[in-house]
């Protein structure tokens, strides 16, 4: 069984490897006042995953520590 995790996890390392490597094309964001941001979309797509992650771990860390008041 520990075989087949480990097999497993190259396997999503892997396409997740190929994922990125496809997606290095520069896109611009662009945000009010005229800023703009160039990044990969790799990037950008890791930043928002990224946080979307942690805001969610954030809100269910308040709502665990609101049951136990």
């Amino acid at each position: 069984m520990y075989f087949f995790i480990w097999l497993l996890n190259i396997i999503v390392f892997l396409f997740l490897l190929s994922f990125a490597a496809k997606n290095t094309e520069i896109i611009t964001i662009h945000y009010y006042s005229g800023f703009e941001w160039q990044a990969p979309l790799i990037v950008v797509l890791l930043a928002f995953f990224a946080s979307g992650i942690i805001l969610g771990y954030f809100f269910c860390l308040i709502k665990r520590l609101s049951k136990k008041l």
